[in-house]
């Protein structure tokens, strides 16, 4: 990593650092100069229980190495709580990174309320409630990165994971919209969909690539979107396992039917193919770009 990611007098909220993912990302956010707010509630993977322990030991670990951190045990749906501990220990806010999150695995037809509910709760409101404290201070002082974490079930889908897909996917609609609003007072936003060897994923992942998939091979994308270098903004980034890729919504060409004349289905059918053919496609960076085509084909048969 360059010597010019640094965090000199900058603040960092990693929620979920207690462990996996988030401790690697805490820990080297402090290793390249970052004041810590270790969050972690502690509970189970399942969303059950607390322990303060566990952000306790991360934040050890960072002042034994030289860092300085604090260690904050509220859950993510009072993300008010922890903003204000980081604003109360340090003055300011600068990154946050959204990790916090638990699994409800069960087949669709076998889920019931409370893991479709606590799944939406800790990865969708709770994301949204801290970042949704943070932002009033990121936009007056003019500066903020914001990460939020997707995952690969959310953009491919993946059996069992219903709920989570559901709520990781919906991190990345957060993601985009508030790159939009953000951008104007320099705050960037971005997500990532990782795959780690951590305690949510053990079980889930071969013992043999489990053990190569360290969570410290997922951070150092992360301490890089989180720092002042990086200048792009609501980016999706699959990583794992040392590699970094960047994902992008993709469209077909479509077709276009005469909205005065009218169409039915049977000339969808006719055309399903063309319609589902990528051949040459679009890549739309916006609502504006999306409806270029919409708008054309009205345009054409208006004539």
């Amino acid at each position: 990593m360059p010597e010019a990611v640094r965090f000199a007098d900058r603040v960092v909220i990693v929620t979920g650092a207690g462990g996996g993912l988030g401790r690697a990302h805490a820990l080297l956010f402090a290793k390249h100069g970052a004041r810590v707010v270790v969050n972690d509630l502690g509970g189970s993977t399942h969303g059950e229980g607390a322990n303060a322990s566990a952000a306790d030991r991360v934040v050890e670990e960072i002042r034994a190495a030289g860092g300085t951190a604090v260690a904050n045990h509220d859950s993510v749906t009072d993300g008010e709580k922890i903003v204000q501990h980081a604003l109360d220990a340090f003055g300011r806010i600068d990154v946050l990174v959204n990790n916090a999150g638990i699994l409800r695995d069960k087949s669709f037809h076998k889920m019931e309320d409370a893991d479709w509910d606590l799944v939406y709760k800790v990865h969708v409101e709770g994301a949204y409630k801290v970042t949704r404290a943070a932002w009033p201070h990121l936009r007056e002082q003019g500066y903020g990165r914001v990460v939020f974490t997707a995952s690969t079930s959310g953009i491919y889908g993946n059996f069992g994971q219903s709920n989570y897909g559901m709520a990781k996917l919906g991190l990345y609609g957060l993601t985009r919209t508030l790159a939009i609003e953000g951008r104007k007072s320099n705050i960037l936003v971005n997500a990532i969909a990782p795959t780690g060897g951590t305690r949510m994923t053990e079980g889930l992942i071969p013992p043999q690539v489990f053990e190569q998939l360290k969570p410290e091979l997922v951070s150092p994308l992360v301490v890089y979107l989180g720092s002042a270098a990086c200048t792009d903004t609501s980016g999706l980034f699959e990583v794992g396992g040392g590699w970094i890729g960047k994902v992008r919504w993709e469209r077909s060409l479509g077709v276009g039917f005469d909205p005065r004349g009218g169409f039915g289905p049977d000339d969808v059918a006719a055309h399903w193919q063309q319609i589902c053919d990528f051949e040459g496609a679009a890549h739309p960076a916006d609502n504006i770009e999306a409806l270029k085509e919409m708008m054309a084909n009205l345009q054409r048969f208006a004539l």
